[in-house]
C-alpha cells in the first residue's frame, strides 16, 4: 500500500499542500473550516507525519532526553509517568536512559541523547559535584531542567521539593506524639537530595535531643541499608528512626520487627517520598509526600520557557530555582498514642 502524502491529503481537502502543512503543523493559523476539512481527509486516509523529514526541516527533533540515576527506585517511575504525560501534553516524546548511579556513565548516556539530536534534556543528577561537568556541558547546548536533584548553583534550571521543609514537618510530628529520642539513616554522598535530607535532621533534632544529630548513620537509599543501619542504631534505643527515603525505611521496618521492637509503641519510623510501599508496609508508613505531578508540570514549563534554539542561561538569562512544598501523610508507623506507659 503506498504511502499517503501530504499532496493526497491536500487533493482530498481541496486545498493546498501549504495549507495542509500548516494545519497539522500547527505553525500559522487558517479558518476553522478549512482545518477541520484538512484533518477529517488525513484521518480518513490514515496520513502519518514523516517525523525524520520534519525534523530536518525544522532541526527539531520534538524529543526530550530523561536521565535517571537508577529506575530500580520506586519513586522514579512514578516521577517518570507523570514527565510523559506532561511532555506528551506539549507535544514532545522522550527518550529514556538509566545511569545505574554512575557519573561516567551518565555522562556517556548524556552525550549519547545529544548525538540523537534530543531538543532539551531533563536530568536527576546521580552526584552534585561528580555529575556537574557533564551536566554543565550539556546545560550550553541544549535546553536543560535538573530535578528532585541539584548540581550545585547557576549550573541549570532546576526543580525539587522543599526537602528543609519536609524533614521538619517530620520532626514536629515527632515531637507533637512526645518522641524526644530520634535518629536517622541518611545517604551517604552528595547526591542534593541526601545532604539535604540529613542537614535538616541534623538542625531540627537538635531540639528535641542535643545528642540526636550524633545518631545518625549514612548509606545508600535502600532496603537492604534500612536494615543493617537498625542493627548499628538499636543499642542506643532511639524512640524514632528517621529515614531519607521509604526504601531505608522499609527496611527499617522489617528488622525492627525481627528483633522484637514494637512499632510505633516502643519506637516510630517514619520516610520520604510517599511511594507506593508506603502505604503497603505494615504497619503501614508515615512519609513525606513530595508533589510528583507538580514537579512533572513545572519541569516541563521550564523546558517550554526555554525552547529549542534559545540562549542557555548566562548573564542575561539566569537560572530559575523552584522548589515546592511537600505533605507529611500520617500513617500508623508513628501514630500517636500508642506508646506503652512506664
Amino acid at each position: 500500500m503506498a504511502e499517503v502524502t501530504l499532496r493526497d491529503v491536500a487533493r482530498a481537502a481541496g486545498c493546498s499542500v501549504a495549507t495542509v502543512s500548516r494545519v497539522l503543523a500547527g505553525t500559522r493559523p487558517v479558518g476553522a473550516e478549512t482545518a477541520r476539512a484538512v484533518r477529517e481527509a488525513a484521518e480518513r486516509l490514515g496520513y502519518r507525519p514523516n517525523e525524520v523529514a520534519r525534523a530536518l526541516r525544522s532541526r527539531s527533533t520534538g524529543t526530550v532526553g530523561l536521565v535517571l540515576p537508577q529506575i530500580t527506585n520506586p519513586f522514579f517511575p512514578t516521577l517518570v509517568r507523570e514527565l510523559e504525560h506532561a511532555l506528551h501534553a506539549a507535544g514532545r516524546a522522550v527518550l529514556l536512559a538509566d545511569c545505574d548511579d554512575d557519573p561516567a556513565t551518565e555522562a556517556a548516556r548524556i552525550g549519547a541523547l545529544l548525538g540523537r539530536r534530543v531538543d532539551a534534556l531533563l536530568l536527576i543528577p546521580v552526584d552534585e559535584r561528580r555529575s556537574r561537568e557533564a551536566v554543565a556541558a550539556a546545560a550550553a547546548r541544549v535546553p536543560l531542567v535538573l530535578l528532585d536533584r541539584g548540581c550545585g548553583p547557576g549550573v541549570a534550571d532546576s526543580v525539587a521539593v522543599d526537602n528543609a521543609a519536609g524533614m521538619a514537618l517530620v520532626l514536629d510530628h515527632l515531637a507533637a506524639t512526645g518522641r524526644r529520642r530520634p535518629c536517622f539513616i541518611g545517604a551517604a554522598g552528595t547526591a542534593s537530595a541526601a545532604a539535604e535530607r540529613r542537614a535538616a535532621y541534623a538542625a531540627g533534632a537538635a531540639a528535641l535531643d542535643p545528642a540526636a544529630p550524633e545518631r545518625a548513620v549514612l548509606g545508600d537509599f535502600s532496603v537492604e541499608w534500612g536494615r543493617a543501619a537498625v542493627d548499628r542504631l538499636w543499642p542506643a534505643r532511639p524512640d524514632a528512626v528517621v529515614c531519607a527515603n521509604d526504601l531505608i525505611a522499609a527496611g527499617a521496618l522489617q528488622r525492627l520487627r525481627q528483633l522484637g521492637a514494637e512499632v510505633p509503641g516502643d519506637v516510630a519510623v517514619t520516610g520520604f517520598d510517599d511511594i507506593p510501599l508506603a502505604g503497603l508496609a505494615d504497619p503501614a508508613l508515615t512519609t513525606v509526600r513530595q508533589p510528583v505531578a507538580e514537579l512533572a508540570a513545572e519541569a516541563a514549563r521550564l523546558l517550554v520557557r526555554r525552547p529549542a534554539g534559545a540562549p542557555v542561561p548566562g548573564p542575561r538569562r539566569p537560572v530559575r530555582t523552584v522548589r515546592l512544598a511537600p505533605e507529611l501523610v500520617v500513617r500508623a508507623s508513628s501514630a500517636p498514642g500508642t506508646r506503652p506507659t512506664s
